[in-house]
């Protein structure tokens, strides 16, 4: 499950916005296989009185943080394509209107995860390609 969470000002995303965002997020997955039920994508506005850049309160600045439980990325060549094909996305949200932004990348080992008590099946294709065919996870 790539799960992103988002921080942003209260303003910085208008319901359209959000839904074309986080279809393109997913699309990011689902166009490498892993089922379009796997990727959450969480808004979480945050005040500007709540919200602190270097000390200082902000309502200019987008923190994201990813991690990645389905699938990890070996290589750096790997990394690079995943984080520059993710700012690409990101960028018409919040680099065109004008925003800062941080983003990083956690790597959970997928041991530590299950869909509804079950392990996901990503060392079984056939029955990971199910789970997308059906977009939820079954027991197997």
């Amino acid at each position: 499950m790539p799960l992103h969470q988002i921080f942003h000002p209260v303003s910085a995303f208008s319901a359209s916005d959000k839904q074309k965002l986080s279809e393109r997020i997913t699309a990011m997955y689902t166009n490498i296989g892993l089922p379009a039920f796997y990727v959450v994508v969480l808004f979480k506005p945050v005040e500007s009185e709540s919200f602190f850049v270097g000390g200082k309160p902000t309502d200019k600045f987008v923190r994201i943080v990813v991690q990645h439980l389905a699938k990890q990325i070996p290589t750096e060549e790997g990394k690079k394509q995943f984080i520059d094909g993710y700012e690409s996305i990101l960028a018409p949200f919040i680099k065109e209107k004008g925003y800062d932004w941080e983003v990083h990348v956690e790597e959970v080992p997928p041991e530590m995860w299950r869909e509804n008590g079950l392990i996901p099946p990503i060392k079984f294709p056939e029955i990971q390609n199910e789970w997308a065919r059906q977009n939820k996870p079954i027991p197997y």
